[in-house]
Order: C-alpha cells, then structure tokens, then sequence
C-alpha cells in the first residue's frame, strides 16, 4: 500500500492503517531517538509519544515532506524536549564573539581516529554544540531548519557548528597524542 494512501486511512482514524505506519518507521525512527539520547529506554518512550503526538496530529500533515521527514522532526523535537527537561542547568556563552562558521570547512579526522572515538567526542560536547552538530552532520538538517527546531538563528547554528567541531577536533587531536584522557 502506498504511503499516501497509508496516511489518508490514518486520518480517517483506521487502526489497523496506522499500525502498519508504526511498523514501517518505528525501527529508522527508534534509531534517531537513540542517537539523541543513548538509552533504549528513553528512546523508546521518545518514539511511542512521538507516534502518538503524530497520529493525533496528523490533520497537520500535508503531504509537503515525505512522511517519515515529517515524523523525523516530532522525534527530533521530542528527544531534545527530553533532554532540555533533564538538564535544565546549562550556562548559555554570549556567542556574538564568535566566528560564523562555514559547513564547507575540512570535517576530515586523522586515519588513527575510530567512529567510536567521533561518536564519544560528539557526545561529550555541550549539548547546544552537541545539538547542532547531531542535526547538521547525523541527521542531515541544513542550518535554516537547525534553527527552525532550535529555535535560533541560522547564525547561531552556524556559529555553533563550527564551535562543536573545534571541541572536537580538540579532543581527538588530545587523544591521538595520548595526552587526552
């Protein structure tokens, strides 16, 4: 059965239309989830309020994006809501001093760098840094819709991209001497 058709059943509130929905993107939405938040468990909580928060929104949806782009972002959403509740305390940087950065920069890493090791760097960035940087390279947004489901500039998201890479880029270069810890 077509998408389209898929998600015209489920409008009209059919069941069975919009368990076959949940099956065809749980497993790809279940993985973005985990991306966010590294734990099975928040993840799947994350993914079940996110179809539901879909399914009782799906009036809104208008066919513009494919669905599963559609469904991506309330996952997006939900996981960085998620976190921003868990970690309320976070210090904001006046980031008017920093640089704007340019995505068409050099992302390259020594060969001596595992994925692991880039995931592990990513993940210990600050989470504004951590955000953008997941969005920009993991998920694929382009910095107008980074700012969209922030709700920032697309300078700022700019500006934080570059300043997460140069986190990273830090840390990797600590661990490759063996200084880092």
């Amino acid at each position: 059965m077509l998408q389209v058709e898929l998600v015209e059943r489920c409008k009209a509130n059919d069941r069975k239309a919009q368990m076959d929905l949940y099956r065809k993107y749980a497993e790809g939405m279940f993985c973005v989830a985990m991306r966010f938040l590294g734990n099975e468990h928040d993840a799947e909580d994350i993914l079940q309020e996110s179809f539901v928060k879909a399914f009782q929104r799906i009036e809104q949806y208008r066919g513009e994006v494919s669905f599963g782009a559609w469904l991506k972002r309330i996952v997006v959403n939900g996981s960085i809501d998620f976190l921003k509740t868990k970690k309320m305390n976070s210090i904001a940087l006046n980031e008017g001093y920093m640089r704007v950065a340019d995505e068409q920069e050099d992302w390259t890493v020594s060969d001596g760098v595992s994925l692991d090791k880039v995931k592990q760097a990513i993940n210990r960035l600050p989470e504004k840094y951590r955000y953008v940087v997941q969005l920009f390279l993991v998920e694929g947004y382009d910095h107008n819709e980074i700012a969209e489901i922030l709700n920032i500039t697309e300078t700022t998201s700019r500006t934080r991209l570059l300043r997460g890479k140069g986190y990273i880029k830090e840390m990797l270069k600590d661990k490759s001497y063996g200084t880092g810890s």
